[in-house]
């Protein structure tokens, strides 16, 4: 199965005509067509549960926000910080962040072996796309950690393990620069200052990625353009367009059209699914499930499409105890008073008080760059003929994704391209 979606925007570079020099006119990397290695039981398995909790997380915070509000999370972000937490818990606790992961039925060998081989093939995977996988864990100096937890979170989530003076001035400075340093800069902060005297550990999950178009847009064809809203209103939005054919891939049924416009050496693509209309978004989002989304991955074919679409930079916000509380994750919160993360504090009374999740996405003619920041606190207590065009002038689903292993790096929809 695939990790559903890590949709990572395949755009190829333009080849124009010789008198046209001042635009794009790259050759393109070579593409990348398999996996090093073939992927463990194990690793299939999580990037299965992965794509399932995607979709499950997806709708959980759009429920959460206004119908019309933009939305970008990291779902690999978000799993990732909460596998590297579920090993400090036990019982029940643990029981209910395994379901919500959709990581039940699995053993914790299973699951961190799993989540091993998907950062080690992640990485490095393409020379041409900067892609930055980073976990932390920030604990209070003085207190007793359990041992065998920091050991799992170094060995399977390659974890930078660190104890810090939170009462020191500095102290979420120093956690934030880590953050800071791990994102380019783009999520500069995700710890308040001063940090809670309640307050004993922090699991931080950080990506980072840096993608060119496989083939660019024309930056001489961008142009404002109507985008209509989902209650038929409109705006004028930035529109960039491919000046020929790009190699893409497409499917066009089950009432959606689905391109997948790639980066680099196309083992990172960008998935964008539009509806017939912008009024369709609304039961589009909602029916949109692991099993829907890799039936129309499994439909794709290569084919050469102009795409236009908007230019667009977002940056999202997130607490999301509401969202996992509603997947059935209240368990481990510190209002419902019987968390058990006695693995990770063995003196007991440990509960998480919040995740904090915050992505940025730019959306440019050459490529695409985003960022996500996840943590933890943990306290005590048909076609036409020619060439086809596909216009995104309506609300649409995106997801950024790694295509050989499926894993969703992001996932979100646009409502309205022009607000930030």
């Amino acid at each position: 199965m695939r990790f559903a979606l890590r949709l990572i925007l395949l755009l190829a570079s333009v080849l124009l005509p010789a008198a046209c020099e001042s635009r794009i006119t790259a050759p393109g990397p070579a593409p990348i067509t398999q996996l090093p290695r073939s992927l463990t039981a194990a690793e299939t398995q999580l990037v299965s549960a992965d794509n399932r909790f995607a979709f499950t997380l997806f709708h959980a915070v759009a429920a959460q926000q206004p119908a019309d509000a933009n939305l970008f999370i990291s779902p690999l972000s978000v799993g990732m910080a909460l596998g590297m937490t579920v090993n400090g818990a036990a019982g029940a606790t643990r029981d209910s962040m395994l379901a919500v992961l959709q990581l039940d039925g699995l053993s914790m060998d299973e699951v961190n072996r799993g989540y091993r081989g998907v950062i080690d093939l992640l990485r490095g995977l393409d020379p041409g796309v900067t892609f930055t996988l980073a976990n932390s864990i920030w604990y209070r100096t003085g207190i007793t950690v359990g041992q065998a937890f920091l050991n799992d979170t170094r060995t399977w989530f390659d974890a930078d393990v660190q104890s810090l003076d939170f009462g020191a001035p500095t102290a979420a400075q120093t956690i934030n620069d880590w953050v800071s340093a791990q994102t380019a800069g783009k999520i500069p902060t995700i710890v308040d200052s001063p940090i809670a005297a309640d307050a004993i550990m922090f699991l931080i999950n950080a990506i980072y990625f840096k993608g060119s178009w496989t083939q660019r847009f024309d930056p001489a064809l961008t142009r404002d353009a109507p985008f209509t809203l989902r209650d038929g209103g409109s705006v004028s939005a930035s529109m960039m367009s491919h000046s020929d054919p790009a190699p893409v891939r497409l499917y066009i049924g089950d009432g959606v059209t689905v391109v997948d416009l790639p980066y680099s050496g196309r083992a990172y693509s960008m998935t964008i699914v539009l509806p017939q209309s912008a009024a369709e978004f609304d039961s589009l989002s909602a029916s949109v499930t692991g099993e829907r989304w890799n039936a129309w991955m499994a439909g794709l074919d290569s084919t050469g499409v102009i795409v236009t679409m908007p230019k667009f930079k977002l940056t999202y916000d997130q607490e999301l105890e509401p969202a996992l509380t509603a997947l059935g994750m209240g368990i481990a919160f510190c209002d419902r008073g019987n968390a058990d993360f006695t693995p990770l504090y063995p003196a007991g009374g440990a509960c998480i008080s919040f995740v904090k999740h915050k992505t940025y996405v730019d959306v440019y003619e050459e490529g695409t760059e985003a960022a996500a920041v996840t943590v933890v606190g943990i306290i005590a207590t048909s076609m036409p003929a020619g060439p086809l065009h596909i216009t995104v002038d309506r609300p649409f689903l995106v997801a950024i994704r790694e295509r050989l292993t499926g894993t969703i790096l992001f996932l979100g929809k646009v409502m309205n391209p022009a607000a930030n």
